[in-house]
């Protein structure tokens, strides 16, 4: 005799399988005992569960009574010893994100480096989290690029909200480790507290060659850009032909770059003159040494038994004379340059003590840096000369007749280098009627040549309040193209032999935001 097993449906009961008409049980469908409705099963009691509890909520106890039961029954599990290890939660993980898109790009990092396992593991050490894993590359490049459009934005209010008076701009053309030619542009400007700004505008990729047209119109373009083409003072480049063709076709002043030119001075006339024997023979002593560390080692053992100090060697580097003579400093306002040439102008006076070959040094040198002064806007710097009118025509608003006069509207006698160093040395007095705020001004004492103009103009702009527009316009011109070629020794780190094939639009946010990280730091 065939035994009879009555098979018990879902929810202990409470549904039953439908059975065929051949009398086989259906175990895709369930019948609810109680309402007789019928429902599509697929092993899952929630829709179950649901129905008893809207529709039948007198039973639903029972159902809650097999719920705790199997509560129970988890609780008494041995648990998994990652469920007891602390977890960063999702705010921490994604500060943690933050910082690190922020650390790659401020530091120049690849972005792979979030692959690096060494990087992981102390990452899950710090955090007390052994789960944690860095973010992809694809997030770090989203938050970079959102950080590199919210500090672009940040600028852009500063220089269009904040509305400073004058803003000057320098800029040089680089080519990358990929033979991709780039130009990158800096802007500088003093704000209302009287600090000092300077940073990267945009490092962008230039398909054309530097054509005078090109340039010009590339330097109009960032300037649009940025919604500065009125408000800029001067632009700062080299002395480059194309350069100074762009320069005389756009509505600017235009700084020749002093470094450069000092350094094209200097370079040539230690060629052609006495020196380059010595200069030769220099280069081989130190050469030897770099290149044996046997030497190296013997040469720091007889420094220390003659009682000195052990010192590197230094290799020749052409441009470290202009970097010592400037102060070594990468911002170099107009404002020192025409000093700093008076002075490098008395040492270059011949004496009777010179030897035969320095002479030659002196008189190549004079002649080579006159002609080369030529092509810089030297009235740029002679401010007192104009002094007066502009006072007069000053307004808090950028205006055409703020401009510096030419060499031949006053007598030579007349006219002095730069009233807004506050430490002119000129004794020479100008004729006619001055306003009662330029006389306040010169009785001014002089400060010290070590003292900050920007501070000094910080304590006594409200008493001066036309020649302060004056002032910050003149103080925030660059005399160099020294903040350019920086960002150019930092898209060197970023733009390596492994990373050529960066996209120019990559390029231009990790240097750019690299930059500006910097400098808000």
């Amino acid at each position: 005799m065939e035994e009879h097993v009555e098979v018990v449906g879902p929810m202990n009961g409470k549904f039953t399988f439908h059975k065929r008409l051949d009398g086989t049980i259906d175990k895709g469908r369930v019948i609810c005992v109680l309402c007789k409705k019928e429902f599509a099963y697929h092993r899952s009691s929630s829709s179950l569960a649901y129905h008893i509890n809207a529709k039948h909520p007198v039973t639903s106890a029972a159902t809650a009574n097999v719920s705790n039961s199997a509560i129970y029954s988890k609780a008494l599990r041995q648990t998994k010893l990652e469920e007891n290890i602390p977890r960063m939660s999702k705010s921490a993980t994604d500060r943690l994100t933050n910082v690190l898109a922020k650390w790659i790009a401020m530091n120049c990092r690849p972005i792979n480096i979030v692959e690096d396992e060494g990087l992981t593991e102390v990452l899950q050490t710090a955090s007390n989290d052994p789960s944690y894993k860095p973010p992809c590359r694809t997030t770090v490049t989203t938050k970079i690029s959102k950080m590199y459009d919210g500090e672009k934005k940040n600028k852009l209010e500063i220089l269009v909200e904040d509305s400073p008076n004058f803003v000057a701009i320098t800029g040089d053309h680089w080519t990358s480790a990929g033979n991709h030619s780039y130009l990158g542009v800096t802007g500088h400007f003093i704000d209302g507290e009287w600090n000092l700004n300077s940073f990267a505008l945009t490092v962008m990729k230039t398909e054309t060659r530097h054509f005078a047209d090109k340039c010009a119109e590339q330097f109009l373009n960032v300037a649009n850009d940025w919604g500065i083409e009125n408000k800029i003072s001067t632009i700062g480049t080299d002395s480059a032909a194309n350069m100074l063709a762009a320069t005389r076709a756009l509505p600017y002043e235009h700084i020749a770059c002093y470094a450069h030119i000092l350094q094209r001075t200097i370079t040539v006339c230690l060629d052609g003159s006495g020196f380059a024997g010595v200069l030769a023979k220099c280069r081989k002593i130190v050469g030897h040494f770099k290149q044996s560390p046997a030497s190296t080692t013997e040469l720091n053992q007889q420094q220390v038994a003659l009682g000195k100090k052990s010192e590197q060697l230094i290799r020749d580097v052409p441009t470290r004379y202009v970097t010592e003579l400037l102060g070594g400093e990468a911002y170099i306002s107009c404002s020192v340059v025409l000093p700093a040439f008076r002075h490098l102008d008395r040492v270059m006076d011949i004496t009777d003590d010179d030897p035969a070959y320095v002479v030659k040094f002196k008189n190549a040198f004079q002649r080579d840096l006159e002609a080369r002064q030529a092509v810089a806007n030297e009235t740029w710097f002679k401010v007192w000369t104009s002094l007066e009118n502009m006072l007069q025509a000053a307004e808090p608003k950028r205006a055409a007749t703020l401009q510096p006069s030419t060499e031949d509207d006053q007598p030579a006698q007349k006219k002095r280098r730069s009233a807004l160093l506050l430490g002119s040395d000129s004794d020479s007095e100008e004729d006619g009627m001055e306003s009662g705020e330029l006389q306040r001004y010169r009785a001014e004492p002089s400060i010290s040549i070590d003292d900050c103009p920007l501070q000094w103009w910080y304590a006594h702009s409200g008493a001066y309040e036309k020649l302060s527009v004056v002032a910050r316009k003149y103080l925030a011109s660059p005399a160099t193209s020294v903040p350019c070629e920086r960002l150019f020794s930092l898209a060197g780190h970023i733009v390596q032999k492994k990373r050529a094939a960066l996209l120019p639009e990559n390029v231009t946010k990790l240097v750019c935001l690299s930059d500006r990280l910097k400098k808000k730091k």
